[in-house]
């Protein structure tokens, strides 16, 4: 009988105990993103509640997001740092951060069927 190739898990774990996406999960993400619009716009008052909640939510429906930022966002940090910490917020993984665009991916918790 063949041997079934065990699958990899989505996430890897780093010294810091913070989750990483393997190589392939990250490049299948900038794959399916590429050429959408992003989905939220973070404009000069910077990552609020509300945007906080509204990238939660999209990420329930989705698992990935595609973010911008403007630029009037950027006075005070910088593109990457503004992106970590919505990561952070919204206990999701950065995917990448290109330019003032970035990407956020959260798995979805598997519902159990009812019996």
């Amino acid at each position: 009988m063949p041997q079934l190739r065990q699958t990899h898990a989505h996430t890897t774990k780093k010294k810091g105990g913070e989750k990483t996406l393997t190589k392939r999960i990250k490049r299948r993400i900038r794959h399916e993103l590429n050429a959408e619009r992003p989905t939220i716009w973070i404009g000069k008052e910077g990552a609020t509640a509300q945007i906080v909640n509204e990238i939660n939510s999209q990420l329930k429906k989705r698992e990935m997001i595609k973010a911008k930022i403007l630029k009037t966002a950027l006075k005070e940090e910088k593109a990457k740092d503004l992106a970590t910490r919505v990561a952070t917020q919204t206990e999701s993984t950065l995917v990448e951060v290109r330019g003032h665009t970035f990407m956020l991916y959260k798995p979805r918790k598997k519902k159990r069927g009812a019996h």
